[in-house]
This record gives structure tokens, sequence and C-alpha cells, in this order.
């Protein structure tokens, strides 16, 4: 009979086995205890997460979530409110989901009926932060700070459906009853270019519906010199900067490269688990803008900024499915000469199939939409190719390599990984459940006769809501909600008078 760790514990309700859960009758009854939010893994990572803010000293954690827009929003705590957020939960409105880019609710928030076609949103009432522990990361941008992740819940306990990790998670979880899953890898371009201001300024004030100005800022490399060691190396404080704060998040950091474009650079990851990928995609794009901002730049992951015209950001992603029983590749073909399986083909062919409505997700910004141009490296419609990296979907590998894959190239770096990852398997898995064959693939990506992408956001948009699949998958109201926020956000910018517009007729009419 083995000897046991005085810490193992009868697991009550298994009948047997031991448990994580704690064992002090002040640390249970609370929110996460009594919806039973937390896994076995949860509790030893949370067990984990106070033996590290005690032994580092650490004073703050934050405690955050990821908004419909990809962007991290929540609370910091002080160290002695951390115990009692890890049993409840942190409280915040829930008016956070109902807003566009520029901090507008979209929806009659103080009304009885939001419109949003689910309750507990009306008069902005409270949505609980469910920390995920196994999440907790130490900051290394500032000192004695952590943060962990958190999932979304109403305050009686049940799922909000719009918590987008959670969107995935659901995703990858159907996907796992059907024996599958899901592996991906990032390539994340950006634009680091260097403060020219100091502060912030009156005209950089702004206010929900109308932005201020954007920072002053001025380039940092002068562009058309791809993969330039001399031209990285004048960046070597910033590289090792970012070198230094990815690894300590623990971030599947593979590459940090000069990019084609002015101030342009790229980080790209190892392949992994997509849950976990996504994950690592939030903290690694908050990471590189504090790491910049510490430096006196500022790092930005809209695809097409102003002074940058001459080379678009673009978040490629890699794709492909593993068998959990065996682990092995999914999409790896076994007729010598082809690129794909048969389940693969079928999977590329529902990424065409629904490429128009997907490009809602995987192009969330009006901005993004301005990188769909020909001979830029950059997709404009909706074609795949055998390692072609001009076509929208490339696919790479063949009989006998565990790295066949797919790859998204038409995504920009500011989408919400969480629902740019969890329409990749609505759509390509819709494609193996209907039996799709794909066209033959394309050798000139730029004169081919297919289907364009969307031109901008709204048609995007339109094509989301018209999407059988999208709502089969993630439901009428989680459609229906993200499109009236997306399209609030485009009217917006339709009524906005450009410069371009002041430029082309204020002088001649």
């Amino acid at each position: 009979m083995r000897e046991r760790n005085a810490d193992e514990r009868p697991v009550a309700a298994a009948g047997g086995g031991v448990s994580a859960r704690p064992m002090l009758a002040e640390d249970r009854g609370g929110f996460v205890d009594r919806h039973d939010l937390w896994s076995e893994a949860q509790y030893a990572a949370a067990g984990q997460l106070r033996r590290v803010v005690d032994e580092l000293g650490i004073e703050m954690v934050r405690f955050s979530f990821v908004d419909q827009h990809g962007l991290l929003r929540g609370k910091t705590l002080t160290r002695a409110a951390v115990p009692a957020a890890l049993r409840s939960g942190v409280t915040a409105p829930s008016s956070l989901l109902l807003k566009d880019t520029s901090g507008q609710s979209v929806f009659p928030v103080f009304s009885a009926d939001t419109g949003v076609g689910v309750g507990g949103f009306s008069g902005a009432g409270d949505i609980v932060l469910v920390p995920d522990p196994t999440t907790f990361r130490v900051l290394p941008w500032t000192d004695r700070t952590a943060m962990v992740l958190c999932d979304v819940r109403f305050p009686d306990g049940s799922p909000v459906p719009f918590c987008t990790r959670s969107i995935l998670r659901t995703e990858l979880a159907t996907l796992a009853a059907r024996g599958y899953a899901m592996t991906v890898g990032a390539e994340l371009e950006f634009h680091v270019l260097r403060e020219a201001g100091v502060g912030v300024g009156p005209d950089q004030v702004g206010g929900p519906g109308r932005p201020g100005a954007a920072s002053p800022v001025l380039p940092t490399t002068r562009g058309a010199q791809l993969l330039h060691d001399e031209g990285l190396d004048a960046m070597q404080p910033l590289v090792d900067a970012l070198y230094r704060g990815l690894t300590l998040l623990d971030l599947p950091l593979r590459s940090i490269e000069l990019e084609f474009g002015p101030s342009q650079f790229e980080l790209t990851m190892e392949a992994g688990d997509a849950a976990e990928v996504a994950d690592a995609i939030v903290l690694c794009r908050t990471a590189v803008r504090r790491i910049a901002a510490g430096l006196g730049y500022h790092a930005t992951f809209m695809s097409r900024p102003q002074g940058a015209e001459g080379a678009s950001t673009g978040w490629h992603l890699h794709q492909s499915l593993r068998d959990l029983a065996t682990g092995a590749g999914v999409f790896v073909p076994d007729t010598p000469g082809a690129t794909l399986s048969a389940v693969g083909s079928a999977y590329l062919a529902g990424l065409l199939d629904h490429a128009l409505a997907a490009a809602a997700f995987t192009t969330p910004t009006v901005n993004g939409y301005k990188r769909y141009q020909p001979f830029s490296l950059a997709p404009d419609r909706v074609a795949w190719g055998i390692d072609n990296k001009g076509a929208m979907i490339r696919a790479v590998g063949g009989p006998g390599d565990p790295a066949t894959r797919l790859e998204n190239r038409s995504g920009e770096p500011a989408a919400n990984p969480y629902l740019y990852i969890a329409s990749q398997l609505v759509s390509g898995m819709d494609g193996v459940d209907r039996g799709l064959v794909p066209p033959a693939p394309t050798t000139q990506p730029y004169a081919d006769g297919a289907q364009r992408l969307p031109s901008n956001l709204g048609a995007a948009v339109d094509a989301l809501t018209g999407d059988a699949a999208f709502r089969a998958a993630f439901g009428d109201t989680v459609v229906e909600w993200y499109a009236t926020i997306k399209r609030a956000e485009f009217e917006r910018y339709l009524r906005h008078v450009s410069d371009w517009e002041q430029r082309e007729y204020f002088g001649i009419f």
C-alpha cells in the first residue's frame, strides 16, 4: 500500500481519489464552490497561486476578462483581497459586453429590455469575473504585480453567452466529443513606432463614440528590407526586452522578425492547443504594448495605421486537427502526391465556403479591410494555394509530414483570438459535416476569378447574419449581439467626415 501524502484527501463526490479543493471552511462556500466552476486542476493552481503571491511578495493582482473586441478589461486587487476574489470572483458592470471599440454602449443598458436577447443586462447590473488560476502570470514589466484571466458568469452562476473565452471552449468541447482536438500556431505582425509626444494632450481626450486624437509617433525602421539583420540590430534593446518579457510569461515564443514595411515586426509562436494559444495571444499583445511603452515606443496591432501604409500587418493562423486517441495529424494524407487528407480537404472547403461570414471575426475592425490589396502578401479573394503566400488559405505539408496544416492569411492582428479561432473551427467542421470539396488550388492568387473577400466591415457582418452554420454553432443571440455592436461601429465610421473628403471636395465645390 502506497504511503499517502498528508495533503491528500478523499473526493467525496467521486467516492475516492484525492482532491485539491481547500480544506479550510472559510475557503469554501464561495461563488466558485457553490456553482462548481473549477476543475481539480484549477483548485490546485489556485493553491499554487497563493503560494507564489506570498513567496514573491506580490502586492497587486489584475483580474481580467477578454471582451468582444479582444481587449482585456478588469480590476486590480490588493494582495489582501485576492483570497476572496479566488473564492467568489470579482464583479464588473455587464454593460462592458455591450459597447463598441470607442466605449459607447450600443444597447439601451438602463432599459428593462436591453434588446440583447438574454436577461441579466438591464440597469448595467453586475456580472462576475471568475478567475482561471491556471492562467496566473507574474507581470515582467512592473513590480510585484500579477494577473489572471477570467471567464464571465451571471450572479446566479449561469454562463454569460457573450464570454468569448467560453465560446471557443464550447466549440473545442464539441470537437473533442467527435474525437478531435485543434492545434493552432500564430504569426502575429505589428508596428512599433517612436513616441513623439509626452503624456496625454488636450486633443487626445475623447468620450464614448468620439475617441480623441491618436498619439503622435515617428517611424523606427525604414522598411523594404525583409528579415534584414542589421535593421533588427538597430532595435536590439526592444528585441531583448520583448524576448525577456515574453519568455518570463511562459509564452511559446518562436521568433522575433523584422518585416517588410517601415516600423513593422513579427512574432511567431510554437503551435499548440487552440485554447492555450488563444490565451497566449491575449497575454502577448498586452506584453508587447506595455514593454514597448516602457522603452518610449508605441506598439500597435492596428492593421494599417497612418504613417505605415507601406505594408499592413496581419495575423496568419495555422490550424490543423489531431486525433485524440492516437495524437496523429488528421490532415496528413495517405495518398502519394496529395496535399491534404479527405478530412483536411473538406475542412479547407468549409473555410472557403464561410470565408465572407468568418471575416467578421478574422477582421473585426474597419481598418482591417484596407489590408485586402493585391500583390501585398495579404489576400484579396477567397482562394487557396499549395504553399502560396498570396492566397487566403495556404496549404502546407503532404504524405508523412506531421506538420501538415492550413494557414489562414486573411486575419488581422487586432482580432479577438477566441472568436477568430472559433470561427475557423465552425467553418471547417461544417465543411467536414457536409462533405464539401474545395476547388482546384490557385497559382495566380491575385488574378484568379474567385470571389472577393468583403470590401468592408459592414459587408462582412451582413454575411455573418445570413450564415446558418454560425447561427447553429454560436446561437442567434450571440450572432445578433456581435452583429449589432459591429454594425454600430461601422455606421459611426460612415458618418465621420474624413481628411480624404475634406481634401477632395472642400476646395473645388
